[in-house]
Protein backbone atom coordinates (compact mmCIF):
# COMPACT_ATOMS: atom_id res chain seq x y z
CA UNK A 1 0.00 0.00 0.00
CA UNK A 2 2.87 2.37 0.85
CA UNK A 3 4.63 1.54 -2.42
CA UNK A 4 1.50 2.30 -4.46
CA UNK A 5 1.05 5.57 -2.57
CA UNK A 6 4.63 6.57 -3.34
CA UNK A 7 4.15 5.56 -6.98
CA UNK A 8 0.94 7.59 -7.20
CA UNK A 9 2.65 10.64 -5.68
CA UNK A 10 5.69 10.33 -7.94
CA UNK A 11 3.57 9.96 -11.07
CA UNK A 12 1.38 12.93 -10.18
CA UNK A 13 4.44 15.09 -9.51
CA UNK A 14 6.09 13.94 -12.76
CA UNK A 15 2.99 14.67 -14.84
CA UNK A 16 2.53 18.06 -13.17
CA UNK A 17 6.15 19.08 -13.63
CA UNK A 18 6.01 17.95 -17.25
CA UNK A 19 2.95 20.09 -17.91
CA UNK A 20 4.61 23.11 -16.27
CA UNK A 21 7.70 22.57 -18.43
CA UNK A 22 5.52 22.52 -21.55
CA UNK A 23 4.01 25.88 -20.57
CA UNK A 24 7.47 27.32 -19.88
CA UNK A 25 8.66 26.10 -23.27
CA UNK A 26 5.82 27.95 -24.96
CA UNK A 27 7.46 31.26 -24.01
CA UNK A 28 10.97 30.22 -25.13
CA UNK A 29 12.43 28.98 -28.38
CA UNK A 30 11.13 25.48 -28.97
CA UNK A 31 13.13 22.36 -28.34
CA UNK A 32 13.87 20.03 -31.21
CA UNK A 33 10.84 17.89 -32.11
CA UNK A 34 12.29 14.61 -30.72
CA UNK A 35 12.66 16.17 -27.27
CA UNK A 36 9.13 17.53 -27.32
CA UNK A 37 7.77 14.07 -28.20
CA UNK A 38 9.88 12.56 -25.41
CA UNK A 39 8.46 15.08 -22.93
CA UNK A 40 4.92 14.31 -24.06
CA UNK A 41 5.65 10.58 -23.70
CA UNK A 42 6.84 11.17 -20.13
CA UNK A 43 3.69 13.14 -19.26
CA UNK A 44 1.40 10.49 -20.78
CA UNK A 45 3.22 7.60 -19.09
CA UNK A 46 3.13 9.33 -15.70
CA UNK A 47 -0.59 10.03 -16.20
CA UNK A 48 -1.22 6.35 -17.01
CA UNK A 49 0.56 5.31 -13.82
CA UNK A 50 -1.43 7.84 -11.79
CA UNK A 51 -4.76 6.62 -13.20
CA UNK A 52 -3.82 2.99 -12.55
CA UNK A 53 -2.78 3.81 -8.96
CA UNK A 54 -6.08 5.62 -8.42
CA UNK A 55 -7.95 2.55 -9.64
CA UNK A 56 -5.78 0.26 -7.52
CA UNK A 57 -6.58 2.29 -4.41
CA UNK A 58 -10.30 2.25 -5.24
CA UNK A 59 -10.18 -1.56 -5.48
CA UNK A 60 -7.97 -2.01 -2.41
CA UNK A 61 -9.92 0.31 -0.14
CA UNK A 62 -13.18 -1.05 -1.43
CA UNK A 63 -14.66 2.25 -2.55
CA UNK A 64 -18.41 1.72 -2.55
CA UNK A 65 -17.80 -2.01 -2.49
CA UNK A 66 -18.93 -4.42 -0.91
CA UNK A 67 -21.71 -2.31 0.63
CA UNK A 68 -23.33 -2.09 -2.79
CA UNK A 69 -23.62 -5.87 -3.09
CA UNK A 70 -27.15 -6.89 -2.25
CA UNK A 71 -27.95 -10.27 -0.77
CA UNK A 72 -30.08 -11.08 -3.83
CA UNK A 73 -29.99 -9.80 -7.40
CA UNK A 74 -33.04 -8.80 -9.45
CA UNK A 75 -33.56 -12.40 -10.59
CA UNK A 76 -33.63 -13.61 -6.99
CA UNK A 77 -30.24 -15.36 -6.98
CA UNK A 78 -28.27 -15.27 -3.72
CA UNK A 79 -24.91 -13.53 -3.38
CA UNK A 80 -22.30 -16.28 -3.83
CA UNK A 81 -19.01 -14.36 -3.61
CA UNK A 82 -17.26 -11.06 -3.96
CA UNK A 83 -14.15 -10.69 -6.15
CA UNK A 84 -11.40 -8.11 -6.26
CA UNK A 85 -8.95 -8.01 -9.15
CA UNK A 86 -6.11 -5.59 -9.68
CA UNK A 87 -5.81 -6.03 -13.46
CA UNK A 88 -8.20 -5.32 -14.91
CA UNK A 89 -9.23 -3.22 -11.94
CA UNK A 90 -12.59 -4.39 -10.67
CA UNK A 91 -14.78 -5.14 -7.70
CA UNK A 92 -17.54 -7.60 -8.49
CA UNK A 93 -20.50 -9.18 -6.76
CA UNK A 94 -20.99 -12.75 -8.03
CA UNK A 95 -24.43 -14.30 -7.66
CA UNK A 96 -25.39 -17.98 -7.58
CA UNK A 97 -26.91 -17.82 -11.08
CA UNK A 98 -23.50 -16.77 -12.47
CA UNK A 99 -24.30 -13.10 -12.99
CA UNK A 100 -21.87 -10.43 -11.82
CA UNK A 101 -22.23 -6.78 -10.99
CA UNK A 102 -19.03 -4.72 -11.29
CA UNK A 103 -18.39 -1.51 -9.40
CA UNK A 104 -15.04 -0.41 -10.78
CA UNK A 105 -15.86 -0.11 -14.42
CA UNK A 106 -13.83 -0.89 -17.48
CA UNK A 107 -13.26 2.78 -18.41
CA UNK A 108 -10.45 3.06 -15.84
CA UNK A 109 -8.60 0.17 -17.50
CA UNK A 110 -9.33 1.51 -20.99
CA UNK A 111 -8.10 4.97 -19.99
CA UNK A 112 -4.85 3.48 -18.66
CA UNK A 113 -4.35 1.55 -21.92
CA UNK A 114 -5.06 4.66 -24.02
CA UNK A 115 -2.59 6.80 -22.05
CA UNK A 116 0.07 4.09 -22.11
CA UNK A 117 -0.42 3.51 -25.84
CA UNK A 118 -0.18 7.22 -26.58
CA UNK A 119 2.99 7.38 -24.46
CA UNK A 120 4.53 4.51 -26.45
CA UNK A 121 3.56 6.13 -29.74
CA UNK A 122 5.07 9.44 -28.65
CA UNK A 123 8.26 7.75 -27.45
CA UNK A 124 8.54 5.84 -30.72
CA UNK A 125 8.05 9.05 -32.69
CA UNK A 126 10.75 10.71 -30.62
CA UNK A 127 13.21 7.92 -31.34
CA UNK A 128 12.35 7.89 -35.05
CA UNK A 129 12.77 11.67 -35.39
CA UNK A 130 16.05 11.62 -33.48
CA UNK A 131 17.44 8.88 -35.74
CA UNK A 132 16.19 10.67 -38.86
CA UNK A 133 17.83 13.92 -37.72
CA UNK A 134 21.12 12.09 -37.12
CA UNK A 135 21.04 10.51 -40.57
CA UNK A 136 20.22 13.77 -42.34
CA UNK A 137 22.92 15.70 -40.47
CA UNK A 138 25.57 13.16 -41.48
CA UNK A 139 26.35 11.90 -37.98
CA UNK A 140 26.95 8.15 -37.94
CA UNK A 141 26.33 6.42 -34.66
Amino acid sequence: MLLMGALLTASLVTASVGIVVVFILLSHPPLPAPRIYALVALILAASAVAVYCYGWFSVTTGGPFPELCTSRNDAGADLAATKQQYWPLRNACVYSDGSTVEYVSMPVTVFVWLLAGAALASAGTSVYLRDRDRRTSGVIS
